[in-house]
C-alpha cells in the first residue's frame, strides 16, 4: 500500500478536528465546562489525546473555537438559506437573528462562553474565530457600510452585549426588546431575518405574534 499524500493526511486531520470540536459542544451542553474533560471529548469524537494538545493550549481554547465553529455554522446557515437576501438589510437581519437564536437555543453553552471572554485570559484567537469575524465583515459590506472594520467591531459589540443581557441570570432582558433596538439601530424593518422562538411563550409583540418586533 502506497502511503497517503500530505493533502489526505491533512483532510483526515481536518475531520478528526471537526469531530473534536462537535464532541466538544455536545459534552458541555450535557454536563458543564468544569465536568467535561479533554478525555471525554477525545473518547466521544473517536479522536486521540495527542490531536488536542497538536491544534489547542488547553480546554479553554478547545471550548472557545468549538462555539466559535458553532457561530459561524449558524449564521452562514442564516446567511444562506432561500430564497437569497434580496438586498443588504435582510443580510443584516440574518445575522442578528443567527445570533440571538444560537442564544436562545444553546443558553448553557453561550453562557459558559461568554463568561470565558469576560474572565481575566480574555477573547482567544483561533482560526474558527477568524472565521465569524470575516462572516460578520461581509455582512455589513452586503449592508452597506462604507466603514466596514468599525462597524464591523460595533456590531460584534452590540451582539456580545445582547447575548450577555439575554443570559443575565434571573434578570435576562425579552429577546423581543433586544431585537427591536437592534433593528432600529440598522434602520431594519421589523418584517426582515427570521425572528427566533422566545423562550418564554407569552412575549409576543404588540399584534400578539409570538417572536415578532415591531421598530418604534
Amino acid at each position: 500500500m502506497s502511503p497517503r499524500s500530505a493533502s489526505v493526511n491533512e483532510a483526515m486531520r481536518q475531520r478528526s478536528r471537526e469531530r473534536l470540536l462537535q464532541a466538544t459542544v455536545e459534552l458541555v451542553e450535557e454536563r458543564g465546562y468544569e465536568a467535561t474533560t479533554l478525555a471525554d471529548i477525545t473518547k466521544r469524537a473517536g479522536s486521540a489525546r495527542g490531536l488536542v494538545s497538536y491544534y489547542y493550549s488547553g480546554k479553554r481554547a478547545l471550548v472557545q473555537s468549538a462555539v466559535h465553529r458553532l457561530m459561524n455554522q449558524e449564521l452562514a446557515a442564516g446567511l444562506e438559506a432561500a430564497p437569497e437576501p434580496a438586498d443588504g438589510d435582510e443580510v443584516m437581519a440574518r445575522a442578528i437573528d443567527a445570533i440571538l437564536g444560537l442564544t436562545v437555543t444553546h443558553t448553557k453553552l453561550m453562557r459558559i462562553h461568554m463568561s470565558q471572554i469576560l474572565a481575566d485570559e480574555g477573547f482567544i484567537q483561533c482560526p474558527e474565530q477568524q472565521r465569524l469575524a470575516a462572516l460578520l465583515e461581509q455582512t455589513v459590506v452586503r449592508w452597506g457600510s462604507e466603514a466596514a472594520r468599525e462597524e464591523y467591531r460595533l456590531l460584534r459589540a452590540l451582539l456580545m452585549g445582547a447575548t450577555v443581557a439575554l443570559l443575565l441570570p434571573g434578570a435576562p432582558m425579552p429577546l423581543a426588546r433586544l431585537r427591536s433596538e437592534l433593528f432600529q439601530r440598522y434602520g431594519l424593518d421589523w418584517r426582515l431575518g427570521v425572528p427566533p422562538c422566545p423562550r418564554d411563550p407569552r412575549e409576543t409583540d404588540r399584534a400578539g405574534a409570538p417572536g415578532a418586533v415591531r421598530n418604534v
